[in-house]
């Protein structure tokens, strides 16, 4: 479409991508014999969720606003798991949540006594730290030496508390099907002896099923094969990304074009460390519709794209353009749907992006609009 008729800067969703990738999770489900749900840390775009609903029953909630999201909008009850719980929050979490996960057996036995007095029944589970990870950035790896996500299996000396109903670790991130069998190797040796009591395992997240070149088939396969050892479990995963991997856009306006040593950078409306702060903590170059990341010294217009905030770091190195950028010129960056959005900022008070969603026949809906007020609020 136009992209002049999209508000500048705005996220914007693309359904018919968003259902190719509901369409795909759908199927492992179906083949594999598991339960898959949507992670809200890479995508709560709850405007959204009726077309998530169609093909997926559950989420997971990290904190006691995504667990009240998750009862509100995806009209089930969360599985949660957070790092460590407030004590003041944790009767509300209770009544959003089917599943409680806690990150270490003190934080189990801390709150075991509230969650047996709750009305209704709730599956409590432990995170466990297999000890190994694919994931080569420190900032992404929750397996490094010294982690504080989850317990190692020397923490259990043998036995799993009472009343633990599921164990689940979380080692992956943006990996393959053959990570997630390695991992499930490491997983198997240190804590196999307490698969027989239990009534679930969750895989965690990290699984990018959506991916181009991602062997589906392989992945159905590990997991039926897990369920053939163990026929009792129910088998969860979480991936976060999977869900709206490449499924959207983030584009925004040149306002202004600065030159300095030979360096020319395109200053849009938008901003890296409060929009797309992921690309200055993985980091990577995200992609740019009509530019190239791979630059060359015969290349005529090279540009950085740089941000709107005051941060001196708030910019990409140059990208090759086709032309010369221009002020008032439309910028595309792709695949900005999954995580990026939920880990916006309104640090210096920039402008939010709206948030739209592109539907199949063309129509753009845009379900969001972000003020002063928004910016006020989040201070006050």
């Amino acid at each position: 479409m136009d992209l002049k008729k999209i508000p500048s800067p705005c996220f914007v969703l693309e359904e018919a991508r968003l259902r190719k990738n509901l369409e795909l999770i759908s199927r492992v489900q179906r083949e594999a014999g598991v339960q898959i749900i949507l992670a809200f840390k890479g995508f709560a775009m709850w405007s959204a969720f009726p077309v998530v609903r169609e093909y997926v029953q559950g989420a997971t909630a990290s904190s006691l606003h995504e667990a009240r999201l998750c009862f509100e909008e995806m009209k089930v009850k969360a599985h949660t798991y957070a790092v460590a719980y407030l004590p003041r929050e944790f009767g509300k979490i209770m009544e959003y949540s089917s599943h409680i996960t806690f990150n270490s057996i003190s934080q189990y036995k801390r709150f075991k006594r509230r969650l047996e007095k709750h009305s209704g029944h709730i599956s409590a589970g432990i995170r466990v730290n297999p000890g190994w990870s694919p994931v080569g950035t420190a900032l992404y790896n929750p397996a490094s030496p010294g982690s504080r996500l989850g317990e190692p299996a020397e923490n259990f000396k043998g036995k799993l508390p009472d009343g633990v109903e599921g164990l689940h670790f979380h080692t992956l991130c943006e990996s393959s099907s053959y990570d997630l069998e390695k991992t499930l190797g490491y997983f198997e040796s240190q804590f196999g002896r307490f698969l027989p009591g239990l009534k679930w395992v969750n895989f965690g997240g990290g699984h990018l099923m959506t991916r181009e070149g991602y062997d589906v088939g392989h992945l159905i396969g590990v997991l039926k094969a897990f369920k053939a050892h163990y026929p009792h479990l129910q088998v969860i995963l979480e991936p976060g990304s999977a869900f709206a991997w490449d499924t959207g856009f983030l584009t925004g306006t040149v306002l202004d074009v600065v030159k300095n040593k030979g360096i020319k950078t395109a200053i849009l409306d938008l901003s890296f460390t409060a929009h797309m702060p992921d690309t200055l903590e993985m980091p990577y170059r995200p992609r740019v519709r009509g530019a190239s990341e791979e630059t060359a010294a015969g290349d005529k217009y090279l540009y950085r794209l740089g941000g709107v905030s005051c941060l001196s770091g708030d910019f990409m190195e140059a990208y090759a353009f086709e032309k010369p950028v221009k002020v008032g010129q439309r910028v595309v960056f792709e695949d900005m749907i999954h995580y990026t959005m939920v880990k916006t900022s309104t640090f210096n008070g920039v402008t939010h992006p709206s948030i739209a969603i592109l539907r199949p026949d063309g129509k753009l809906e845009v379900v969001r609009r972000f003020g002063y007020r928004d910016y006020k609020n989040r201070l006050s």
